[in-house]
């Protein structure tokens, strides 16, 4: 996996789900349709999302803990700022648009399409996508014409009826409140994978939000841990999202 750490750190912030609360709710007797209608029905609604989160990042070579700051505007904007002892060290602009971002100690910046993610976890990837995971739901769309469901050891397994040769997803939901539990995407010819488990949720205004992720992501024997603990969310407040790449700045191209 190629590209500038601390990017990689602040992208795959966005790009989760979940190993959820521990109780377990009988949900056996649900038919897969009612299983997505839940998943669907319990999604966060809100304007405004604001949260602190301290990042763990590692990689092959490095380890790195940082504070970041995220900011959502549903629909529209994702904001982040990741710091270090409160010195900004990077930002980055995600909207329906594309992806900006830019880096203050190595002073270079990027500003591009959503390829870059793509590439990166292997499977498309545009700002919903990017929103919904960040938020406990699932990466892909769940059609209940499409999807068997099972219930196995105390979380409901969705799993496709048919799946294409180099691409494969399973979706575990929590029984107690249906957001994500895990969910792994790979790509076996690619040597891809992607697994994301939300240790905890916090229950805010009525709806759970995810507390603690823990993402990893391995391409060709190349592997990537992060581990994020949200600390505070806000949820409907007055939020800015300033950015602006400073002059001088370099641009690179991320691959």
């Amino acid at each position: 996996m190629k590209g500038n750490p601390i990017f990689i750190a602040c992208i795959l912030l966005l790009l989760s789900s979940c190993r959820g609360t521990k109780t377990i709710v009988d949900r056996s007797n649900l038919s897969v349709n009612d299983i997505i209608k839940n998943h669907n029905t319990t999604a966060p609604n809100f304007k405004t999302f604001a949260g602190r989160v301290q990042v763990v990042y590692q990689d092959d070579k490095n380890k790195q803990t940082i504070t970041a700051s995220v900011r959502i505007e549903k629909d529209k904007t994702i904001w982040i700022k990741a710091s270090i002892l409160g010195i900004t060290l990077a930002k980055v602009l995600i909207t329906p648009d594309g992806v900006s971002y830019y880096e203050s100690i190595s002073k270079t910046y990027f500003q591009g399409n959503f390829s870059f993610l793509t590439d990166l976890l292997g499977t498309d990837i545009n700002f919903k996508r990017v929103q919904d995971i960040l938020l406990g739901q699932s990466i892909v769309a769940l059609d209940s014409s499409k999807y068997n469901a099972e219930l196995i050891a105390g979380e409901l397994k969705l799993r496709p009826k048919r799946e294409t040769n180099n691409f494969i997803c399973i979706v575990l939901l929590n029984t107690n409140n249906f957001r994500v539990s895990s969910e792994r995407i790979s790509q076996p010819r690619d040597s891809r994978v992607l697994d994301v488990w939300y240790d905890d949720y916090q229950l805010i205004d009525q709806t759970y939000y995810p507390s603690i992720i823990d993402i990893h992501a391995s391409e060709k024997g190349s592997k990537t841990k992060i581990r994020l603990k949200f600390r505070k969310i806000d949820l409907n407040i007055n939020l800015s999202f300033p950015f602006k790449i400073p002059n001088g700045y370099k641009e690179i191209q991320l691959k």
